[in-house]
Formats: structure tokens, sequence, C-alpha cells
């Protein structure tokens, strides 16, 4: 599968890009440095220098041409309310239209744990602008014609994966997360034996030790919580 990794010298990025070429796809790793660009490669994916905050629908769509799949995982990175609307709202809508024009199939969005059952924070809460940029992207890619999937990892962690996740479980979204255990579960999303199960559904996670392909295909069964689009 021919896919676009935008965010590509994120943690979990770069986390990920290894299990996506190693596993036969040809990734394409969107960086806004491009002295990130050796860090990519040695991941065996392609790096492309665009930067999203202020690259077009137009301009996305045409550096999306060729693509099968769309991961975001790019982040303002908090601290800033104007560059988390502007990244991880506008940025993100704008490259689900892209997708959408470009003919990519599917798309996976990396957001936040609580996103499939929508908890929101106070508005005095320093999460909230994240929260809120996150829905609205997460709203518009549910409403599109791709086959997307929206990730919820916990609090995010440097710390090994467990090798399995724990699902989504009301007030767990403080739970920790390993990066690494996010990378797992996108790779699965793409191209694992429980990939077609997690089209159309909201999946929120942290760490534990239910098997990935397990998880999913009980969420796809209604054994476990998830969102459905």
């Amino acid at each position: 599968m021919r896919i676009t990794f935008i965010g590509g010298h994120g943690k979990v990025a770069l986390l990920t890009l290894p299990l996506l070429t190693q596993a036969g796809h040809e990734v394409t790793a969107w960086i806004r440095n491009p002295e990130h660009a050796a860090d990519v490669e040695a991941t065996g994916a392609k790096a492309l220098v665009l930067s999203i905050e202020e690259a077009t629908t137009e301009s996305m769509a045409a550096a999306l041409e060729g693509s099968e799949a769309v991961v975001f995982s790019a982040g303002a990175g908090g601290g800033n309310q104007a560059r988390t609307a502007a990244v991880d709202r506008d940025a993100a809508i704008r490259s689900v239209h892209a997708a959408e024009e470009a003919g990519v199939r599917r798309y996976v969005m990396v957001s936040y744990h609580g996103a499939g059952r929508v908890r929101r924070v106070d508005p005095d809460h320093g999460f909230y602008p994240y929260q809120e940029a996150k829905l609205a992207a997460d709203k518009v890619l549910a409403s599109s014609a791709l086959e997307w999937t929206i990730l919820g990892p916990g609090t995010l962690s440097l710390e090994p994966s467990p090798g399995g996740v724990s699902p989504a479980a009301e007030g767990a979204e403080h739970a920790p997360t390993s990066r690494e255990l996010v990378a797992h579960v996108i790779a699965e999303v793409l191209g694992g034996p429980a990939a077609e199960d997690s089209v159309r559904r909201t999946l929120d996670f942290h760490d534990g030790t239910l098997p990935i392909p397990a998880w999913i295909e009980a969420v796809a069964a209604g054994e476990l919580p998830g969102a459905e689009g």
C-alpha cells in the first residue's frame, strides 16, 4: 500500500514508519523541517518537505496523488492556542478534503482518548483548545466518504509497548499509553488481520494486555465499547 504519513518526524511517526516499511508498504512522510529528512529516511520512508500550516487543500491534494492511505499524526504540541487551531483543526480538515480530492481511500486520524464518547473538559481547562480542535477535525473526517479510523490513545508515554491494549473505559482518559503501542495500532488498522473491522470506527484505548487484533474484532462485534460512524 502507498501511505502518506502527515507529521512524519513526530515521536509516534518515527516508531510507526519502520513498522510500515518493513511490512512492505511504500511510505512518504511529510515533514516541516528539511533537517529531519535523514531521520525519516533511516526508517525506509521517503521524506517530503511540506508545511501543513501553509499548504492549501489543493497543494495537499497534489502531494497525495497516488496515495492509497493517509495517517494524520501531526500536532502543534500544545501551549499555543493559535497553532493548535491551525494544525490540529484547520490543517487536519484540509488534509481530509485533500484526500477526497486525490482519490485516497483510507484515512487514519490519531486523536485522543475520549473522542469516541465526546467527553468535554471545561472551557477554562488547559486541554480545551486541543480537544475542540481534534473534535472538529474528527467530525469532518467521520462525515467524509473516506474509509476512516479515529484512534484515541490515552496519555502518551515513551515507555515500551506492553504488547496489548486496554479498551475504552469511562474515566480512563489519563491512563498511560505507550507511543510504541500507538504505532502498532496504526500498523494493525492499515494492514493487519483486523484492518477491515476498524473502518469507520473510533477506537479509544490505553496500555493493556488484550492483543490488538482481538480487541478490534471484539469492538466490531459489539462485545467491547467503540464508536461507529
